[in-house]
């Protein structure tokens, strides 16, 4: 019989998606008083577009947008307009390859360079390595 999935497990998953395995991430459902197999775990990663292993350089806009100080709304619109590459992982979610997010940094749209030029270049350094 099929549990379906609550909205705080879903959380949880989307969460952890980027950082862990689908071990990983049934191990710590199961210590927060969540029961899923990690076949279940595996089947909804893919169901809802994201990828069974971890991508550690890679960002979500979230994460890029966290580090920039801006809003989400802004990096996933960059993307959008294809000024910045990324795979799109869910209907909301992309993910940007940190070589792509350098490729971006270097050659800004003409639009916003002067927006780009601001951000402070630490935290740049952080985010492409």
């Amino acid at each position: 019989m099929k549990k379906k999935w609550t909205s705080e497990e879903l959380e949880i998953l989307e969460e952890m998606s980027e950082a862990y395995t689908p071990k990983q991430i049934a191990y710590r459902l199961r210590r927060r008083g969540y029961h899923r197999t990690t076949l279940a775990v595996h089947k909804k990663l893919y169901a809802l577009g994201y990828a069974a292993r971890p991508t550690l350089d890679n960002y979500s806009c979230n994460q890029i947008a966290q580090a920039l100080s801006l809003n989400p709304c802004t990096v996933a619109k960059w993307v959008k307009r294809g000024w910045l590459k990324a795979i799109r992982r869910s209907a909301t979610n992309y993910l940007v390859k940190s070589r792509d997010l350098k490729r971006f940094f270097k050659n800004p749209p003409q639009s916003i360079r002067k927006r780009i030029a601001k951000i402070d270049p630490q935290v740049v350094r952080y985010l492409v390595g």
